[in-house]
């Protein structure tokens, strides 16, 4: 438990940049190797060890995992669903893009589930992936893929960010986010929210309800599942920028990612999203492989959420004609 509090306490935001250095190059290569020079190489070394004793503690939870009761896999399991509906249903498709309405009770459900997932609060998280979807794969891009795989999957926490990555980020609208009092209350107390929804709540549930040791509640429901939810989202921003097909635009980098779709409840049909990024189901074949679209689906059943948007047949099929490589 004290490396989670001082891990929550001190991974801070990758909110500042370097010093830019100057250069003299010749005018014709000046702006390629500028553009090398200006990318942040300051190393934020507690990020590095934070993250290296986290993959540490899951690699170790997996030897616990014949020694828990069945119950707390199930419970794991499930807040790994929770936690990814978190990101997939809330700061992505709902906040991120707006690409449907919730009503107050499942956006306060969604902003809980999110600080489960401790991936930033819902604010920096959104406005973050905005950045990433106007500026995809440059440097004003928090995550830009064109930097390597490693850079795309974790590397980039490794760092500070970018000049552009700030700068251009700047002159996002974020008005709407600012005026969602939900959001604002889980920015306001986010490091609280997630030593509750993160650690606590997982860990105490099964030492609770079927007596299982805090030892095993703590590495199985809380580091395992709090590890393997972030590799998977980091996937997204990794390996369905790089591998896979592009039925419907050939000339951006996110694929099509069955891999990642089935890891992600739902987020590896990336290159549709990115062509379509206003699209509640980020898929065009709605709920097959897609459990977010499922859960989206049924809150709209409920009464709970509404106005979804979606990219229309037509429209899909066109732009597969114009742009897309032919795969499908």
């Amino acid at each position: 438990f004290l490396i989670t509090i001082v891990y929550i306490a001190v991974c801070g935001r990758n909110g500042e940049t370097c010093k830019k250095r100057n250069t003299n190059h010749e005018e014709t290569e000046a702006k390629s190797k500028d553009a090398k020079k200006s990318r942040n190489r300051c190393i934020v070394w507690r990020n590095v060890i934070l993250m290296f004793l986290l993959h540490t503690g899951a690699l170790y939870a997996i030897i616990l995992i014949p020694k828990a009761h069945p119950f707390t896999w199930i419970w794991s399991y499930m807040c790994f669903i929770v936690t990814a509906l978190g990101v997939t249903a809330g700061a992505h498709r709902l906040w991120s893009h707006r690409s449907y309405k919730a009503k107050l009770p499942l956006r306060i459900f969604l902003a809980a589930a999110n600080s489960m997932a401790f991936q930033n609060d819902i604010f920096e998280w959104s406005r973050d992936h905005r950045a990433h979807h106007k500026y995809s794969e440059t440097d004003a891009d928090p995550h830009n893929a064109v930097r390597g795989f490693f850079f795309a999957h974790i590397g980039w926490l490794f760092v500070r960010k970018h000049k552009d990555v700030i700068e251009k980020g700047k002159r996002l609208d974020v008005s709407d986010l600012l005026a969602d009092p939900v959001v604002v209350f889980q920015r306001k107390y986010y490091k609280t929210s997630v030593v509750v929804m993160c650690f606590l709540l997982p860990t105490l549930v099964p030492w609770y309800f079927w007596g299982e040791s805090i030892w095993n509640s703590y590495f199985l429901a809380s580091i395992l599942r709090y590890t393997i939810s972030l590799n998977v989202a980091w996937l997204v921003n990794s390996a369905a920028h790089m591998y896979g097909n592009r039925p419907y635009d050939r000339n951006i980098n996110p694929r099509e990612n069955r891999f990642v779709t089935l890891g992600a409840i739902g987020e590896g049909f990336h290159n549709f999203h990115h062509t379509f990024p206003f699209d509640y189901s980020a898929s065009e074949f709605g709920l097959r492989l897609n459990p977010t679209t499922c859960f989206i689906d049924l809150m709209c059943w409920l009464g709970l959420a509404g106005s979804r948007k979606k990219a229309t047949p037509e429209m899909i099929k066109a732009r597969k004609l114009r742009t897309g490589d032919g795969s499908a």
